[in-house]
C-alpha cells in the first residue's frame, strides 16, 4: 500500500556495526519523566518502536554526579544500579526491530549540581551557564580531572552496553554538552594540549570515541551530536563545524547535527518553518563517508524524501514529530499519509521538561500517558455499557472527545453553534504565525468524517430543552471560554475603574475581525503566553502604535518554557512596540490609562486611543448549569459533564487532553479517592 515515492525512506542503512531498518531516526528528546518516571518513559519509547521508527534514542542521560542539572529531571547512569531501568527501556525500543540508542551527557559549565552538591567541573571555569542564573561557578578541569572524565565516560559506555543499547550518542550540542565546550573557543580558554587550535580542542572528543570503541570491542555504534552553529565571535561556528568534520570525517559512525542553542534548534512553528536548518547542513555529507542525521520538525514525507534525495541528510531526525505521531513511519509505510497527526510546533512538549512536570502534546493526547493511564495513540478500548453521547461544542475538546468516543464505538452526536469546527483553533490559526494551530482541527475533522457512528451538526445553538430532548445516555458540554474585557487575572483580582468612553477590546474581538485599525493601542498582558505578542503583531500591521504593558519583568514570560521568550521580545522591539515591564493599569480614563509600578506603586499616565486586554478567560458554562438545574427532567440521561475550557480555561493541549480523558473514562467505575494515574514509588534503601 506504500506510495513508491516514499520507498527511499524505508531503505535500511548501516550505522557502524549496526543496521537501521529505515531512515526514521528519533533523536534524543526530553519528556519530563527522566529518573522519576522510568516506566512512563519506557512505554512512551515502546510505543514509538511499535510505530515503526528505525532508530530510537533516550533523552539526555547524565553519566556522573559531578555534573547534574537539577531541577531538570533527566535520566541518570551514575552507577550500576541505574542499569535495570535503562535495560527495560532498551528492550522496549528494540521490541519491534528498532535500534536502541542512549545519549550520554556531561554538562560541564551547564551543570550546577544543586542535588549532588559536587563542585562543578568545566573545560574552563566560570559561572554556571543555566536558565536560572544559579549563583555557582565551576572549577577548570585539570589533567587528572580529564583522565577521570574519560574514565567516567568509559564506565557509562560499559553500562550502556550492559543495558542492551545498540548506539551511543555523545552529546555536544545546544551548548549543553562537554564535547561542544571543548570544541568551542567560547567555553574553551585553555592553553594546554586541549585548547587553542581546533586539532587540540578536538582531542578530548577523539579520546572518548576511541576509548568507547575499545570498551565495546567495536560492537556498538557511536554517534556524535554537534551544534551546527554557535553564535558569537568565539562560538563554534558553522564554518568551524565543517572544518572539524572534514578533519575527523570517520571519527563517529554517524554525525547527528542540530542548530546551535536549544531555542534555535527547537523553535516553534511561529518562528521556524519545516526544514529550517537545511542551509546549515547542506554540503556536510560531502565532508564525510559516514551518514548524517539532522532535524527540522519534519512532518511531510515529500520533504523527507527531498532531504535524502538531494543529499542533505541520510536519516530523517525527529523529536517533536515523533511525539505528535509515534506511528508516523508506519502510516507512511501503509499508505495512510492522511492519517498522520502532524506536529503543530507549539513546544508544549518542551514545557513539560522546563517546568519539571510531565510532558504533554497538543496533538497526541496519549503522550506520556501510555503507562500512567494505559492510553494508546492509535488503539481504542471497546465501549462500555452505554450507547450514545451528545457533545456540545466542536472546539479542540469536543473534537478530541468525539474522535476518541467514536473509536471506542459509541454513537456520538457533535453539535457546534458556529458554521465551522475547531473552536478557538479556527480563530487562532488566522493570527500571525499560528497557521499550524489549525492542524488540531484539521486532523480531528478528517478522522471523524468517515466515521458512521459520529454525526456532526453545525449552526446548532442548543438550549437545555434541546439537550434533554436528545434522549442520549451522556452529555459532554465543551462550549469553551471567552476573554475577559476587564483587567482581572493574576495581578488584579477585581475589575479596575474604567471610563466607558475608552474603547476596550479583547482577543475575541480581534479574531472576529474587529478591533482598532489605527491610532495608539495599549495592550495589557497578564496572560504571559503567546496571545498578547501575536496580537501586537496584528495591530502593528494595521498601522497602530503599540504600548505593551505587563506586570512581569519581561514580555510573555511563560514562553520561556516553550523556548520563545527571547525571540518574542526581540520581535516586539524590531516592529517598534514600546514595552512597559513591571507596570499594570490601575484606572482607565477616556483617553489615557493610569499605570502603576508593580514594585513601588508609583503612578504614571499613558495616553492611548484604545485598550486591548489579554488577561484571563471566563468559562462559557451557562448551558451546563441550565441542564444541571433540571435534573428532574433528565429521564434516561445518566451524566452531564463540563469539559475543556468550559470547565477551566487553559492552553490548547489542556483542551485536547480533557476531551481524551472524558472519552477514556466514560462508563468507567467511580475511582473514589484513588489516583487517576499510576506513579512510580521509590524503593527504600
Amino acid at each position: 500500500m506504500r506510495d513508491p515515492r516514499y520507498d527511499l525512506l524505508f531503505q535500511p542503512l548501516q550505522i557502524g556495526p549496526k543496521t537501521a531498518k529505515n531512515r526514521f531516526y528519533q533523536v534524543p528528546h526530553c519528556n519530563g519523566g527522566g529518573y522519576r518516571d522510568p516506566s512512563a518513559v519506557v512505554e512512551m519509547r515502546r510505543t514509538k518502536a511499535e510505530g515503526g521508527w528505525g532508530v530510537i534514542f533516550t533523552e539526555q542521560t547524565e553519566i556522573h554526579p559531578t555534573s547534574e542539572i537539577t531541577p531538570f529531571i533527566e535520566q541518570h547512569l551514575w552507577d550500576d544500579r541505574d542499569i535495570p531501568a535503562l535495560a527495560r527501556m532498551a528492550e522496549a525500543m528494540k521490541s519491534h526491530g528498532a535500534l536502541a540508542g542512549i545519549q550520554l551527557a556531561y554538562s560541564g559549565i551547564n551543570g550546577p549540581n544543586l542535588y549532588s552538591r559536587e563542585v562543578p567541573l568545566a573545560v574552563s571555569g566560570g559561572p554556571i551557564l543555566t536558565f536560572t542564573s544559579d549563583p555557582v561557578q565551576a572549577r577548570t578541569l585539570d589533567r587528572a580531572d580529564i583522565r577521570d572524565l574519560r574514565r567516567w565516560f568509559r564506565n557509562a559506555v560499559r553500562r550502556s552496553q550492559q543495558a542492551g543499547f545498540d548506539l551511543i550518542c555523545l552529546y555536544g550540542a545546544h551548548g549543553f554538552g562537554i564535547f561542544q565546550h571543548f570544541l568551542s573557543r567560547a567555553t574553551n580558554l585553555r592553553t594546554d594540549e586541549y585548547g587553542g587550535t581546533l586539532e587540540n580542542r578536538a582531542r578530548f572528543v577523539r579520546e572518548v570515541v576511541e576509548e568507547a570503541r575499545e570498551e565495546t570491542k567495536g560492537e556498538m555504534a557511536i554517534s556524535l551530536r554537534l551544534s551546527l552553529h554557535e553564535a558569537g565571535k568565539l562560538g563554534f561556528s558553522n564554518a568551524e563545524v565543517r572544518d572539524f568534520i572534514e578533519m575527523h570525517g570517520d571519527l563517529p559512525d554517524i554525525w547527528d547535527l542540530a542548530h546551535g542553542t536549544w531555542e534555535q534548534c527547537s523553535g516553534t512553528s511561529r518562528f521556524k518553518p519545516e526544514a529550517a536548518q537545511e542551509d546549515l547542513v547542506r554540503g556536510i555529507k560531502a565532508l564525510t563517508s559516514k551518514p548524517v542525521v539532522g532535524v527540522g520538525r519534519f512532518t511531510s514525507p515529500d520533504e523527507m524524501v527531498r532531504q535524502i534525495r538531494t543529499g542533505v541528510l541520510d536519516f530523517i531526525g525527529a523529536a517533536r514529530p515523533s511525539i505528535a505521531d509515534p506511528f508516523l513511519p508506519l502510516k507512511i509505510d501503509e499508505g495512510r499519509v492522511e492519517d498522520i497527526r502532524e506536529c503543530i510546533g507549539c513546544n508544549i512538549c518542551v514545557s513539560g521538561d522546563m517546568t519539571h512536570g510531565i510532558s504533554r502534546c497538543t496533538q497526541n493526547t496519549a503522550f506520556m500517558e501510555e503507562w500512567r493511564k494505559g492510553w494508546h495513540p492509535e488503539r481504542a478500548r471497546p465501549k462500555g455499557a452505554s450507547d450514545s453521547v451528545l457533545i456540545v461544542g466542536g472546539g479542540p475538546t469536543g473534537l478530541e472527545a468525539a474522535l476518541a468516543l467514536g473509536k471506542r464505538g459509541y454513537s456520538v452526536t457533535l453539535a457546534e453553534a458556529s458554521l465551522t469546527l475547531g473552536g478557538r483553533v479556527t480563530a487562532e490559526r488566522k493570527l500571525p504565525g499560528l497557521s499550524a494551530w489549525g492542524r488540531v482541527a484539521d486532523y480531528r475533522t478528517g478522522q471523524i468524517a468517515p466515521m458512521a457512528n459520529v454525526q456532526t451538526y453545525l449552526d446548532s445553538h442548543l438550549t437545555d430543552d434541546d439537550v434533554l430532548a436528545m434522549g442520549v445516555d451522556h452529555v459532554a458540554i465543551a462550549t469553551g471560554a471567552t476573554w475577559r474585557r476587564d483587567a482581572v487575572a493574576r495581578l488584579h483580582l477585581a475589575p479596575i475603574p474604567t471610563d466607558p468612553a475608552m474603547a476596550i477590546w479583547t482577543p475575541d474581538d480581534l479574531m472576529a475581525g474587529g478591533g482598532p485599525m489605527g491610532g495608539r493601542v495599549m495592550i495589557y498582558d497578564d496572560d504571559h503566553f503567546y496571545m498578547a505578542s501575536v496580537l501586537a503583531e496584528l495591530v502593528v500591521a494595521r498601522g497602530c502604535a503599540v504600548d505593551f504593558v505587563t506586570p512581569a519583568t519581561k514580555v510573555a514570560e511563560w514562553t520561556e518554557n516553550t523556548l520563545e521568550q527571547a525571540i518574542i521580545q526581540r520581535r516586539m522591539l524590531e516592529i517598534g512596540v514600546t514595552i512597559h515591564c513591571s507596570k499594570a493599569p490601575e484606572a482607565i480614563g477616556a483617553g489615557s490609562v493610569t499605570l502603576g509600578c508593580t514594585w513601588t506603586g508609583r503612578e504614571t499616565t499613558l495616553a492611548t486611543d484604545a485598550v486591548l486586554m489579554v488577561t484571563s478567560r471566563i468559562p462559557s458554562d451557562t448551558l451546563y448549569h441550565s441542564v444541571m438545574a433540571r435534573r428532574a427532567d433528565w429521564g434516561s440521561l445518566k451524566t452531564v459533564q463540563l469539559i475543556g475550557d468550559a470547565a477551566a480555561p487553559g492552553p490548547i493541549a489542556w483542551a485536547t487532553y480533557a476531551g481524551r480523558r472524558y472519552a477514556e473514562e466514560l462508563d468507567e467505575p467511580d475511582r473514589g479517592d484513588a489516583l487517576s494515574f499510576r506513579r512510580e514509588i521509590t524503593e527504600l534503601a
